[in-house]
């Protein structure tokens, strides 16, 4: 099995093993549509999923607090939900005593000293700072937040290209060797230059399948569970590409110029150098078969 000489698609194995020999321009071209479409769908979901939820967390803070000295000063209830979802939850518990606890799969809680974060995978603890003034009221955050809000988001799409680019350089660079030994012993005409190629290649299907699967998880067809089943998956579909690509390389020239194992030339028979001579399996004479 060959790769197509046009390198244009990486969903097939072939079509990730048809970029060891393109141009890298073009390589470069597939990695920033997929690193658009990776940002996009991330957007999409803090826009639809999480920003509503801050939106309105802000409007039902007091209309004083701040947190200054590393201390929340808070003069409301100590323990109150400001706004959640199924996906994020925002609230104030100052002894961070359990009783504005929510279901949500990420939940961000103000304590006294500290913000505490729960999500299924634990929880996280990280203390205010202690020369920081920040405002912790509706008058001063509401406004903040609608000016950079599509900022944040604007922010947020350019860095996570950025670190996609960054990432998959890193690990190309890692899997490389993989690719190149696979190539090796398939005797497959497969360079380090090219297996590079081939392993930056090989990790854009894993990235679009995590992209399908945030955009599940966003509607509501995938739990958080899975979606962190999906998370490890990208990783192994990166893997059975980087894997199975290599063969679907050329062969080696060295291999390719052998030609066919059954026959060979016989330039002094009668046939001239023209023909071939193929042995007969059943006595010990020669076929001559001469060329048109």
């Amino acid at each position: 099995m060959q790769a197509s000489d046009i390198a244009w698609q990486p969903f097939t194995p072939g079509g990730v093993a048809a970029f060891a020999r393109a141009r890298h321009l073009h390589l470069l071209i597939v990695q920033l549509i997929t690193a658009l479409v990776s940002a996009g769908t991330v957007l999409w979901f803090l826009s639809s999923a999480w920003f509503p939820v801050i939106d309105s967390a802000v409007h039902q803070l007091p209309p004083a607090g701040e947190i200054r000295s590393g201390r929340l000063a808070w003069p409301g209830e100590p323990a109150v939900m400001l706004a959640e979802n199924h996906f994020l939850a925002l609230s104030v518990d100052l002894q961070h005593a359990g009783q504005a606890r929510s279901p949500a799969h990420v939940q961000l809680e103000f304590g006294r000293a500290d913000l505490r974060v729960f999500s299924l995978l634990g929880m996280a603890q990280a203390s205010y700072p202690a020369g920081w003034t920040v405002a912790f009221s509706r008058e001063e955050l509401v406004p903040w937040w609608g000016a950079w809000a599509p900022m944040l988001l604007a922010i947020a799409g350019v860095g996570l290209v950025f670190c996609l680019f960054a990432g998959w350089f890193l690990v190309a660079t890692l899997y490389c060797p993989v690719a190149w030994l696979a190539g090796f012993f398939a005797d497959r005409d497969l360079s380090l230059r090219a297996a590079w190629r081939l392993a930056s290649a090989a990790l854009i299907p894993g990235a679009l399948f995590l992209d399908a699967a945030v955009v599940l998880y966003g509607l509501g067809a995938l739990d958080v569970v899975r979606l962190l089943f999906a998370v490890v998956a990208h990783f192994a579909i990166g893997w059975v590409y980087l894997l199975i690509s290599p063969f679907c390389c050329l062969p080696h020239p060295a291999l390719a110029a052998k030609g066919s194992p059954f026959a060979r030339p016989d330039p002094g028979s009668a046939g001239g150098p023209g023909s071939v001579s193929v042995a007969r399996p059943d006595d010990k004479t020669n076929l001559d078969v001469r060329s048109n």
